[in-house]
């Protein structure tokens, strides 16, 4: 079947509000090449999981796409026009399974050696979109808060190198009720802002004794149940004898209902953002750093949150993930020194994720090493590659960075 042939009762199987936008957007999808039609439905499909931020991406390149003339769509869409499609892929059921397609072409394309004139055309495609329909600037100047160095009692590694450079270096800062005082900044802005999805607490321990309401919470240890079920997909794809993407894919293609979560409503997008972050990331699964720096990351580029407070905790002592895989692994030993240097590391990939979102510019970072003394802050108002003395509670750091 060509795009041209489609019609509403091909979306019969997708979620509401997905077979919504398929529906409403058919004039697109038929007037666009095949070898681009499945790329767009692989989006729309999971339309219904998608925090509003990644939604609005999806409707702008429907919007961009149904306001050019007919020369300005064949000129855009010339790049993937030129890709030479085999008999085989053009034979998959691209609208019910466009994920599978997805996978098919990009092997084509590298075997083919066209994956270079696909890239060239998905950039500039894309660039175009934004270009026409920039994304909405946050409705408050962002502020990323990130917790190191738990259970750290004495530290000799110099923390914060990469970051301070941008920003300024803080040796004052009284520790005391720091944790409580994050959780209350934090907690005013979701008042001052009660948006869905723009505030997050991400922790790769226990969770905070309590947080404020309005905030989204992605806890390492209340997701033990999940990351066990995932776990024992990975080492049953293993004993399978499945190649790397085969398993890749099978992972990706986990849902919250596999593994005891529900779906629907906010409840279901932020389930799927959980199980999304355990089954796509390297890592994540054994190592609370790692999860907390992929957790970041994913809430950054896909929900573009105006307030995102990230703690890391102490991480398992480094191994293989062979031996992480085990049928019966041996019982893991903390090493919060070696965490710590981990996460001095996620602060600094944290903060370039969140320069690369819209108001950047008025974006504010703070990073503390948690019951300690040190913590630096990157904002509009911090001089750059500076050092303060300056005696302060970790309250009044934050308020003196962000609005």
């Amino acid at each position: 079947m060509q795009p041209a042939q489609l019609a509403p009762e091909h979306f019969a199987t997708y979620p509401p509000l997905a077979r919504k936008v398929a529906v409403d957007g058919l004039d697109v999808l038929r007037a666009l090449p095949l070898s681009f039609v499945p790329l767009l439905l692989g989006e729309v499909i999971v339309y219904d999981s998608k925090f509003p931020a990644e939604r609005r991406e999806v409707d702008a390149q429907f919007t961009h796409v149904r306001s050019l003339s007919p020369a300005g769509r064949r000129q855009i869409m010339a790049g993937f026009e030129k890709l030479i499609l085999p008999p085989d892929l053009e034979q998959v059921d691209w609208v019910r399974a466009p994920g599978e397609f997805s996978e098919r072409l990009s092997a084509h394309l590298w075997t083919s050696q066209q994956i270079d004139i696909f890239r060239a055309a998905a950039i500039q495609f894309l660039d175009a979109v934004r270009a026409n329909i920039p994304p909405p600037p946050p409705i408050a100047p962002r502020l990323t808060i990130v917790m190191i160095g738990q259970g750290v009692e004495r530290n000799a590694y110099p923390l914060f190198r990469k970051l301070r450079p941008n920003g300024t270096y803080f040796t004052a800062v009284d520790p005391r009720d720091g944790l409580s005082l994050v959780m209350q900044r934090a907690g005013a802005r979701a008042s001052a802002h009660p948006i869905p999805f723009a505030h997050w607490y991400i922790d790769g321990g226990a969770s905070a004794s309590t947080v404020p309401s309005g905030i989204e919470t992605v806890v390492y240890h209340e997701l033990n149940g999940v990351r066990e079920a995932i776990v024992a997909k990975m080492r049953a794809t293993l004993r399978a004898g499945l190649g790397t993407e085969a398993r890749r894919s099978a992972l990706m293609r986990t849902v919250p209902e596999d593994v005891g979560l529900q779906s629907g409503g906010d409840a279901g997008v932020l389930n799927h953002f959980k199980v999304s972050v355990l089954s796509e990331g390297a890592g994540v699964q054994f190592f609370s750093t790692t999860f907390v720096q992929w957790a970041a990351r994913e809430v950054l580029r896909r929900a573009q949150p105006v307030t995102l407070v990230a703690r890391f905790a102490p991480r398992m002592t480094e191994r293989s993930m062979n031996d992480a895989l085990m049928e019966t692994p041996r019982a893991p030993e903390a090493d919060p020194a070696g965490a710590l240097v981990d996460a001095d590391m996620g602060a600094y990939y944290t903060w370039l994720n969140q320069t690369r979102l819209p108001g950047a510019d008025k974006s504010a970072l703070v990073v503390w090493f948690e019951n300690h003394r040190e913590a630096l802050a990157i904002s509009p108002s911090s001089a750059r590659g500076a050092q303060s003395d300056r005696r302060l509670n970790l309250g009044e750091l934050i308020d003196s960075v962000s609005v």
